[in-house]
């Protein structure tokens, strides 16, 4: 496998720049994903990487050579797409194997390379099928085998499961998950679904506008964002943020509601995960609210609550809470995991 090296890469069409200052150090058998919204550049930087876009400045490397100038097909670096795009034709043996069959490889050593990878993937007993007779989650595999017969340096996988159904992404991304732990490969994912990216990264990298917002383990980013987009970008249901003003003596948020702090003067703006809100009678809690929607998920519940001059709230508890739309209910925000940002939108110290 092969540790990868992004050095202050840039990547511009005419005068419009999509990335610009990218630094990343992917080490040998790691598993890196890159999330951020739709145009953020995740799919351009993979390309680059691939070598299916030029390099506009900055250097990428591979165990140490420098790669800009080397064509795709030098680079050892497999790729998995969005689309299946198997031929039609030819069944699930030849489709993994056609790499080697116009690079000229003896078909003895295609045969065992094949039957490997349709082993590892649980594919033996399809070898012989055509595309048209598999299932959605089956073609993925053989988009993944079709890879992974190469022996490559390092997989990109481009968004592989959009196109499947919710079952059948559950069902691949622990196949992915597994792939990785069985090839130790080196892997760079892109994704747009945060619960992909928590789920199989050792490290995620946050893009937004071409810019890197942070880059860290899937925890780091939860309990410990850089920036208020990477705060409400990872999380499922997002962080709540809330404007605030502060004072000697701590935070006053919307309405009146007071929250004694130390060293939070330079907040404007405090978030809180919906998981981190307690739900108490009203008046017992810092602030009150009224439940505008419940939802009842059977091992959670998510509330959306109407909590006046601070705007709706979402507040998520473990099991089938009691409330009912239209309640008014109190909400006590835990004083430990509280988030604080400034008027640039970066994370402050932790509150005392």
């Amino acid at each position: 496998m092969a540790r990868l090296e992004l050095k202050n890469i840039a990547k511009r069409y005419g005068a419009v720049e999509v990335l610009s200052e990218v630094d990343l150090d992917i080490a040998d058998g790691e598993f890196l994903v890159l999330v951020g919204p739709s145009g953020c550049g995740k799919s351009t930087l993979l390309r680059m990487i691939a070598g299916l876009e030029p390099i506009s400045a900055g250097d990428f490397l591979i165990d140490g050579v420098r790669m800009n100038d080397v064509p795709p097909r030098n680079r050892d670096i497999a790729m998995v797409f969005q689309s299946y795009a198997l031929y039609p034709h030819m069944d699930v043996a030849r489709n993994m194997g056609f790499s080697m069959e116009i690079r000229g490889e003896v078909r003895a050593a295609r045969a065992e390379k094949v039957a490997a990878a349709a082993k590892t993937l649980g594919l033996a007993a399809l070898t012989e099928r055509l595309p048209r007779a598999l299932s959605g989650g089956q073609r993925q595999r053989v988009a993944m085998g079709r890879a992974i017969v190469r022996d490559p340096r390092a997989f990109l996988f481009d968004e592989p499961l959009s196109n499947l159904d919710a079952a059948l992404r559950v069902e691949m991304r622990l196949e992915i998950a597994r792939l990785h732990q069985r090839l130790g490969a080196t892997m760079i994912y892109v994704t747009h679904d945060q619960v992909e990216a928590m789920t199989l990264a050792d490290r995620i990298v946050v893009l937004n506008g071409g810019k890197v917002q942070q880059v860290g383990t899937p925890l780091d980013l939860y309990e410990r964002p850089a920036n208020r987009f990477v705060a409400q970008f990872i999380g499922s249901p997002t962080m709540n943020v809330v404007p605030v003003d502060a004072d000697a003596d701590g935070l006053v948020l919307g309405g009146g509601a007071r929250l004694a702090l130390t060293g939070a003067g330079a907040a404007t703006t405090l978030g809180v995960r919906p998981e981190h809100i307690e739900v108490a009678a009203p008046g017992e809690g810092l602030i009150d609210g009224t439940a505008d929607v419940v939802e009842r998920l059977g091992s959670d519940t998510n509330l959306y609550v109407n909590a006046g001059d601070l705007g709706m709230l979402t507040v998520r508890r473990a099991g089938n809470l009691p409330v009912r739309p239209g309640e008014r209910i109190g909400l006590h925000l835990r004083p430990e995991n509280l988030h604080l940002f400034d008027e640039a939108g970066l994370a402050l110290a932790r509150p005392a």
